[in-house]
């Protein structure tokens, strides 16, 4: 079940990660959680978060959690986005 967990938590943070440049600086630093259904139909809760990174200086971190509280498991993705050439 820990693969389904994995496959949510990418393509969560795919999504997370798809906000233009300009959009994930105006979130920063933020973070939300709601509650998702995995593909077998269990209930799962999705966490966000978006934060300054300290190295490399004026990068953002998104993490991405997905936790199923009853089977005690879960599962995190992290990327970590720079800015583009002249933004900051």
């Amino acid at each position: 079940m820990t693969d389904e967990l994995t496959q949510m938590a990418q393509e969560e943070l795919n999504s997370a990660c798809s906000l233009t440049w300009p959009e994930l600086k105006r979130i920063t630093p933020w973070g939300d959680s709601f509650e998702g259904f995995a593909p077998s139909g269990r209930t799962v809760e999705v966490e966000r978060r978006y934060l300054w990174a300290l190295d490399p200086e004026g990068a953002i971190i998104v993490e991405v959690e997905v936790r199923d509280a009853a089977a005690r498991e879960g599962v995190e993705a992290r990327a970590i986005l720079h800015s583009p050439a002249g933004s900051r």
